[in-house]
């Protein structure tokens, strides 16, 4: 005679399945975030990984104190020119940062802001507490 599957535990089993899977899609919305938009080691703008010595450069030069972004040298540059082309001054040797270049800036810097605004969402954050609450399998960031 074949073995009965109790419908109890069959049922329970699905909800614990369903429940991990939940868990799951939660951890990796999380690190998604965290690995994209918030790595310590990574130009924020092209991904290229930043030297050890950064804190030292950041000392030495006085326009890291008003970047609010962590870039690598030549986004940073470019960052500086984006600044200064909107205070009416720029590069004139770089003809290529042209409007279209004005705009991939300020749609950047936008775009910055809306993770920005996402991290702070009363969602996001519940969505961290509940990952807190459930387990220790987050990142460290």
């Amino acid at each position: 005679m074949a073995e009965i599957i109790s419908l109890d535990k069959k049922l329970k089993n699905d909800r614990e399945k369903k429940t991990e899977l939940v868990r799951k899609r939660k951890i990796q919305a999380i690190q998604k975030v965290f690995q994209c938009t918030q790595c310590a080691f990574k130009c924020e703008k092209c991904g290229t990984q930043l030297p050890s010595d950064r804190e030292k450069q950041k000392k030495a030069n006085h326009y890291f104190q008003r970047i609010p972004y962590q870039f690598c040298d030549g986004c940073q540059r470019e960052y500086i020119d984006y600044i200064n082309r909107l205070r009416g001054n720029g590069d004139p040797d770089c003809y290529w940062h042209n409007e279209e270049w004005l705009c991939l800036w300020k749609d950047w810097i936008e775009y910055q802001g809306s993770v920005d605004r996402y991290l702070q969402s009363k969602e996001f954050k519940k969505l961290l507490q509940e990952i807190k609450q459930s387990g220790p399998e987050l990142p460290d960031h």
